[in-house]
Parts: C-alpha cells; structure tokens; sequence
C-alpha cells in the first residue's frame, strides 16, 4: 500500500527495513513509536507485540542467532529503552546481529526537559557495539543500514540507534533505493600465509584443540565446525556457556583440553571461560594461536600469555573457516594417534549412574527423568529447536539435550531469556518442528507475561518448567561456601507456573512423577497452544563432568 501522504522519515525507515530482509519486527508501543506503527501499515512489516522491552530484544537475539536474519526490536524512548538495554548484553555475549530501535525525545527540545529526556545511546554503549541517536529524517534510512552493517560483520553484535520523534516525523527530501547487498557484513579474510602458518602449527602438534566462538554455535555455525573437524582431523570444539571449560554439554571436555599442547582460538575469546589460558584449563607450556576479528582481544590474549601466543590473525569467525579450510599443509601430522576419537569420546561421555536417575522425594523427578522424553519429541523432526534457560537446571538440558536448533542464555549468564526465544523461534521454525524451552523456576518469573504475546499471535510452543521451589545456583554457592546453616534469600514457593500459562489462555500441566511426564508432555505438542508443563524437581547442583 502506497501511503496518502509524503515520505516520512519513519517512511524511509521501513523502506529500509524492507529491504534489508527483516521478516517482523518484535516491539512494545510508547508515544515516541507510534509513527513507527503508523508506517509499518504501509511497508506490511509484522509486529510482533511484547510485554516487556527487554524480551523484544531477547526474541530478535534468538531469531536471529536461528535465520541469520538481522533481529529488530522497537522500543518506546524513556524507561521503555532502559528496560531493554539489559537484554543488549546478553545478544553482546552471544555474538547476535541485532538491532535496537528506541523512540527518542525530538531532537529540536534536547536540553529543554522534554518528555522521557534521557542519554540513550550512551546508556546503551557500554553493552553494544555502537550506538547513536539519528540526526534527521533524511539519515535515518542510511543510518539503519549502517547499524545492520556494524551489526553482521566482524564478532557479531548488537548495535542501537535512537529515533527522534521529529526524525520520524519530518518529510523526507531524498529517498535512494537499497538492496540486500547493502546490509552485508564486510568480510574480514583470513590471509592465506597465516592460514597456512596455523595449519602448519597444529598439524605439527601432537594434541592439537581447535576453539571457536559463540557465533559459530548457530545450526549453519555447527555444520561449519564439523566440516573443519573432518577436513583437518583433529578436535573443533565450539563453546557458548558461562561454565566454560566445564560446560556440561561437553561433557568430560576440560580433562582432554588440559593435555593439549596447541590451542587454536578461533573467534574464542581468551576470557574466564578459558580461565585466561592459565592452568589447569590450558597447560602451562601448552601453545596459542589466535584468530580474531578484535584485534583487542589478541592484544589482551598476548598479554595474558605472553610468548605462549605464537601465530595471531584477524578475521571474522566465517571467513577464518573458510580460509583453514582451503589450505593443506604438507607432509605427514604429528598428532597423537587416535586424539580425535578420545575427544569425542570425552565430550560425549556421560555419568553411567543416570541411568539409574531416581529422585529423593515421592513427589517429585530427577532431571534426568525429566529431560529423557524431552530428547525424544527433539528427535522427533530435523528442524526440531531447544531453549535452555536458567542456573542449575539449565546445565543439566544443556548435558542431556540436543537439537538441530539450539539456543541457550549464552555467555553473559544472564537468566530469563527463555519464553521470548521460545517465542521468536517458533516464528522462525518450521511448521510442526516441535520448540520446546527447558528452564527453572526462577526464569519464567521474569517474562512469564509473555504467554500472553504467544496466545495473541498463535505461537505454539512448551516450556518444561524444572520447578525446585529455589534460585538453586546462589543456593549451591551457598551452601558449598558458607554451610548450610548460611543459607539465605533463595527460597521460593513451589507455584504453579502451569496454571499462570493456562490463565493466560495456553495449555498447563503439573507433572509429579516420572511416569507422567511422557503423557503430559504429548499433550502439550498437540495442543497446538502455548504450553507449560510444571515439572516438580530435586533441587541438584549442576552436574560435574569428572571421567574416572
């Protein structure tokens, strides 16, 4: 539909937004938007519409992190941008191309106490990429592409423009036509003599470990590693998780990162997870390779390691694949015979005694008991997706489960995102490919409103609630460093979460005992609503991966 009136720059916005390829923007309203809205009728651009800012911004992390699509979020100006600024941190760490859009006070009243007058870029950069407010109507389109660009290339991030109500409003005098080659990352190339310097090295090793980044732990990113890991033999492993080296997912992983002695950094940050590279996460004479698009962070890795830190290059996560990919060292390898089956091995191991998982209480399941039907419906389809979500609980969905589509919280360890990726990804999946959400009872507390957004838009999804009735990971710190008898503000009531979704007119369920929990969660597939299924668990630490 062509508008009656003259382009506006809010126009020109979903003019631009139009063309970079965003199939829906996820959004809560406020005065500052409302132009935003009033355009989006015209471009025929879906909103999709939230209850809480900071879960806009979690469902354009998600959809993007599942389409490669840059995710958008619109926001109101004000405390409507301050809600959502929390959520950019978690899409930071996670290395997700999202773009916030926040209203703005009008620039023509900035210093003048206009309503909802706040910094908002700087309040936003500390936990984005970039971040400006747009200067006027006939920018605003060149800015978007702008903020796509910064977004997709390099270590993928967030980035965040404000928007001016008198920006949106104002005609606009000039309006170039864009294309999708507008919005593309700029590819950082791996130069070949150092992909040929890095082969080398590892090829020459005897334990060598390839580590890469967040961004490659999307479905195409996996596919990517695995290929590597054929081609050059030897263990590409991808790392995502708060935990680290002892994420449970990968399973005994830390005890055979310990007996490299060349580690490749591919687009892995150098970070707490890594322990800095000291030991006993990466030996002590153990050696470094590092590719990075940052080249602060091959600087801070050289500081950290000193001459340990062999061979640096910069380059995007993708680019470097290809760029290793491509070379073939000569002669015979050095490595360890055998080294990449003991890998695996170690990765997939899992304790032999949760085969035998039973709980403590009558009324109530082990986790295990509870994530074994949930790996069942996942290999149920081949576009089948996952959320994990939460302290404890989140690490054993991680250990037990796996889908072609995988989404956790990520490395920032921030809880609460679950419900809007489960959102976003059933907007995103395959039409009968099951979403299914593994998280705890302190993380659907913080956007459990949402399943009012899924019920509105019909997004069918089901959330297995692993309900201890505690914030069991501060309750383990607790308890492992304090004692038991200095335990204290991590008690919650054993609610029904089932009955809340339900309420807001989705599917719930309460599940107490392991035999119910097949039944239960088929009917919570096929009831083509949003559901809830309120799994009564023991409150178990995370689990600890140690191989005898």
């Amino acid at each position: 539909m062509t508008p009656s009136h003259p382009q506006r720059g809010c126009d020109a916005l979903l003019a631009a937004i139009q063309a970079a390829g965003v199939s829906r923007i996820f959004t809560l309203s406020g005065n500052h938007i409302m132009p935003v809205f009033d355009a989006a009728l015209d471009a025929g651009i879906p909103l999709i519409h939230t209850r809480h800012e900071a879960a806009a911004v979690h469902m354009a992390d998600a959809l993007a992190r599942i389409t490669g699509e840059v995710g958008v979020a619109l926001v109101t100006g004000g405390p409507g941008h301050a809600n959502a600024v929390s959520a950019l941190y978690t899409a930071l760490m996670a290395e997700a191309p999202v773009v916030l859009l926040s209203g703005h006070a009008p620039n023509a009243l900035l210093g003048q106490g206009a309503f909802q007058e706040m910094r908002q870029a700087q309040m936003a950069e500390p936990v984005c990429k970039a971040a400006w407010t747009c200067a006027s109507a006939d920018a605003v389109a060149e800015d978007f592409v702008r903020a796509v660009r910064i977004a997709r290339s390099g270590r993928p991030g967030p980035v965040h423009l404000s928007l001016p109500t008198d920006v949106l409003e104002q005609p606009v005098s000039q309006a170039a036509p864009r294309s999708a080659g507008d919005f593309a990352a700029e590819a950082m190339l791996l130069d070949g003599a150092a992909a040929q310097t890095i082969m080398a090295k590892l090829k020459g090793a005897r334990r060598p470990v390839i580590l890469a980044g967040p961004s490659c732990m999307t479905r195409a990113g996996r596919a990517r590693l695995a290929a590597l890991q054929y081609a050059c033999g030897m263990p590409v492993v991808g790392m995502d998780s708060p935990r680290g080296v002892a994420d449970p997912r990968l399973g005994a992983f830390a005890q055979m990162l310990a007996q490299a002695d060349v580690v490749l950094l591919l687009g892995k940050r150098l970070d707490f997870t890594l322990k800095f590279g000291q030991a006993p996460a990466i030996a002590a004479d153990a050696l470094v390779c590092q590719i990075d698009a940052d080249i602060s962070e091959i600087e801070r890795s050289r500081q950290a390691l000193g001459d340990r830190l062999q061979v640096c290059a910069t380059a995007d996560a993708p680019s470097a694949l290809v760029g290793l990919m491509a070379v073939q060292p000569q002669g015979p390898s050095n490595n360890e015979a055998h080294w990449l089956d003991q890998f695996n091995e170690a990765i997939a191991w899992r304790p032999p005694a949760w085969e035998q998982a039973s709980p403590s209480q009558v009324d109530g399941l082990h986790p295990v008991q509870m994530l074994r039907p949930v790996q069942a419906a996942l290999e149920s389809h081949p576009d089948a997706v996952l959320v994990c979500d939460g302290g404890e609980i989140g690490q054993w969905a991680s250990a037990c489960l796996d889908a072609p589509h995988r989404l956790i919280n990520g490395v920032a360890g921030a809880i609460g995102s679950a419900l809007p990726y489960a959102i976003a990804a059933r907007c995103a999946a395959v039409p009968g490919a099951p979403v299914i959400a593994v998280m705890g009872d302190g993380t659907v507390g913080f956007h459990i409103a949402e399943f009012d957004t899924a019920v509105r838009y019909g997004l069918d999804f089901v959330a297995v609630v692993g309900n201890d009735a505690r914030w069991n990971a501060e309750y383990q710190i607790q308890l492992r460093d304090y004692g038991a008898a200095r335990v204290i503000g991590c008690e919650l009531r054993p609610s029904r979460y089932d009955a809340v979704a339900a309420a807001f007119g989705g599917h719930g369920e309460q599940v107490t005992r392991a035999d119910a929990m097949v039944p239960a969660l088929q009917r919570a597939l096929l009831s083509g609503l949003p559901a809830c299924l309120n799994v009564m668990i023991d409150g178990l630490p995370a689990p600890v991966m140690q191989r005898p």
